[in-house]
């Protein structure tokens, strides 16, 4: 069970229970932790160790260890926003402007398929066609996704899996124009760039090959709750975030095993990121939604 999260702004402890003991899992590893009453804690092996500091209502705001304050994480909920580092418009006429990488290679012809008409039970919700996304922005003129033939089929046979269990997926992105990936790395500040791909070495979702999802309920229609939200840059996205409620947790592995039989991997930083395997084999894609027939 999830306790709490805290940081310093550059190291990042969660302490949590299991099996009716504390645990700190630092960059340090994973150790059972000791309370010294309500003051002071240390690991079982005391290589980590320091004062616990109370707010005035007596929960724990922070933990102080080798001189170091680790405050309290809240992340709050809604949509997560970064800091634009330049301005929009900017940032979208340069990227629209530049070109990918040149790759070398033998490629297989992209064979970009559209997911929705291969069954209709599927949801979508495109939040790049949007403003509902971490940069507040729209960038696709279509709420449409793609992935090359291969990897769709194996994502409708990933939704059909789920139905036994009363789920299905719902898709947030999929292929991405490289000239997209290019203004998400320029706009994001370069401590929050685990999250976003690199243009110089293009992106899964430009080769077609990776989809953003999560679940919803077939009974209700709604969107599950995940231990983070989508497209937020922070460790609860992690794919073994310790986190969250046992449902959510439950919820994660869910999906994580259906994508996984089908031949998808998650993305280690983002539970809802899942690559397929054959994707090496494709290009980088810049074409626009409204430009694939």
């Amino acid at each position: 069970m999830f306790v709490g999260e805290y940081s310093d702004g550059r190291d990042t402890l969660v302490v949590c229970e299991r099996s009716g003991d504390l645990h700190l899992v630092s960059p340090k590893g994973d150790e059972r932790l000791v309370l010294a009453g309500d003051s002071t804690f240390a690991t079982q092996d005391h290589t980590t160790g320091g004062r616990i500091i109370r707010g005035d209502d007596g929960t724990v705001r922070a933990l102080a260890s080798d001189d170091r304050i680790y405050e309290r994480l809240s992340y709050g909920t809604g949509t997560f926003h970064i800091v634009l580092q330049r301005p929009l418009a900017e940032l979208r006429a340069e990227a629209e402007a530049a070109r990918p990488p040149v790759e070398r290679g033998t490629f297989r012809t992209p064979e970009l398929t559209e997911l929705a008409p291969l069954d209709t039970s599927m949801r979508f919700d495109i939040r790049y066609a949007t403003e509902n996304n971490f940069m507040g922005a729209r960038f696709y003129s279509q709420a449409r996704a793609f992935l090359q033939h291969p990897a769709a089929e194996a994502l409708v046979r990933a939704h059909r899996w789920l139905r036994q269990f009363g789920y299905g997926v719902i898709i947030h992105d999929a292929y991405r124009p490289w000239y997209v990936t290019k203004m998400f790395w320029d706009a994001t500040p370069p401590a929050q760039r685990d999250f976003v791909a690199n243009p110089a070495r293009g992106s899964k979702h430009n080769r077609g090959c990776a989809v953003d999802l999560s679940l919803y309920d077939l009974r209700t229609g709604k969107e599950v709750e995940m231990p983070s939200g989508y497209d937020e840059f922070s460790t609860r996205a992690y794919a073994d975030f310790p986190g969250g409620t046992s449902r959510q947790r439950w919820y994660r592995a869910l999906l994580r095993a259906a994508m996984e039989r089908e031949g998808f991997h998650v993305e280690r930083v983002e539970w809802w990121h899942f690559d397929y395997g054959d994707w090496r084999h494709y290009p980088i894609g810049n074409i626009r939604f409204e430009d694939i027939h």
